[in-house]
């Protein structure tokens, strides 16, 4: 990890550890949930940080480290099973991370006390993870640039039941490095051999920078669904000018609920919505520039999704909730945007719904997920 990164913590660096420490949180109390209806089965649970830092910035602000211990010690029954593992090729960070932590109050409730390495990530750390099976851990995986993130890492840390993942992903870094063959090797391992090959014939045409990088990213999250993460969900933060993209935040999970949480999280941090839609986006330009322009106004990404629906489910009978699942991944629409189309739609009279269990329909101007939906056919 670059030091200047730590010089000090900028909005973005504070929206990435929030959304970070919003789904830990979220994620350990529903691990702990089941753990405790199953108390003959290992009690222990996981956080690990590959590329952990130095803890603070120059400024004294925490990094996610920090956030996330603190997170763990405000709750008793975590604290007694959370074991924690911080990783830093840098062992100034380490040292630095180690006295922080240190200094945290009430760190002598942990069960386990932080453990601490100083490991380049590499093939060592990937043989390790994949040998073993881990209890549920969530992995915070903040690398600066590339070095060290791979399909083969992601494959092996996210194998196990309740293991999800977050990684950085340094879309500069490695949009200079795709076409770069001094770095070849670090690309085949972050795409795949063949994917990487594919990629850098599609990057040959004349593209915007806009489609150049949503090839790369997409790319990206095709070969991360296909190395073990079904649900793959980014997040892009731009530049403090807001012109440029500076690196996205990706989330990796085997699990629906998971992705469906994470999905949450990310859109109430977006910077902007159209239409009741999140951008799943940073943006510090959209803090001072909130107006409407002519796009915005025409803009109407929940009448898309409407006319997705109706063409998709035309004639057909659905509870809620298998819709929400089947039809939202990979799209940017959440619950509430969802249950606000099918309201209108059943004023509209395009479709019907009946409370699954009761059969009754819903009270005027509500939505519930026991909805049961018939949408007609096509006229």
């Amino acid at each position: 990890m670059n030091n200047v990164f730590f010089q000090e913590q900028r909005e973005q660096s504070m929206i990435k550890a929030r959304i970070v420490t919003k789904y830990f949180t979220t994620w350990a109390n529903i691990i702990l949930s089941t753990l405790k209806k199953h108390p003959h089965r290992t009690q222990r649970m996981a956080y690990v940080d590959l590329f952990a830092g130095p803890g603070r910035y120059d400024d004294q602000s925490k990094s996610t480290p920090l956030l996330v211990l603190e997170a763990i010690l405000s709750n008793s029954d975590l604290s007694s099973r959370m074991i924690t593992l911080f990783n830093d090729k840098d062992n100034a960070n380490i040292e630095s991370l180690k006295t922080a932590i240190e200094h945290l109050p009430g760190i002598e409730k942990l069960q386990y006390e932080p453990r601490f390495y100083n490991e380049e990530v590499g093939d060592e750390i990937v043989k390790m993870f994949s040998s073993r099976n881990i209890v549920p851990t969530f992995f915070f995986v903040d690398p600066w640039g590339y070095k060290g993130l791979s399909l083969n890492l992601v494959s092996s840390i996210i194998k196990d039941w309740g293991c999800d993942c977050v990684l950085f992903f340094n879309y500069n870094r490695v949009n200079m490095g795709v076409n770069n063959d001094a770095v070849k090797q670090h690309m085949a391992s972050l795409f795949g051999v063949e994917r990487l090959s594919n990629l850098q014939s599609k990057l040959l045409e004349t593209l915007t920078s806009n489609e150049r990088e949503i090839i790369v990213v997409q790319e990206l999250c095709e070969a991360l669904r296909q190395s073990g993460s079904r649900y793959v969900l980014p997040f892009r933060f731009k530049s403090d000018k807001g012109t440029r993209t500076s690196h996205h935040l990706i989330f990796l999970s085997k699990n629906f609920r998971a992705y469906d949480i994470m999905k949450e999280i990310m859109a109430n941090e977006s910077s902007d919505t159209k239409n009741g839609v999140a951008s799943f986006e940073y943006n510090p330009r959209d803090m001072f520039y909130k107006q409407d322009t002519i796009f915005d106004l025409l803009s109407r990404p929940l009448d898309e999704l409407q006319s997705a629906l109706l063409k998709q489910y035309s004639g057909q009978t659905i509870d809620f909730e298998d819709l929400y699942e089947e039809h939202s991944v990979n799209r940017p629409f959440i619950k509430r945007n969802y249950k606000a189309v099918l309201r209108d739609m059943l004023d509209k009279g395009l479709i019907s719904a009946v409370h699954s269990t009761t059969n009754k329909p819903p009270p005027k101007g509500t939505f519930s997920d026991k909805m049961r939906i018939t949408f007609r056919g096509e006229i």
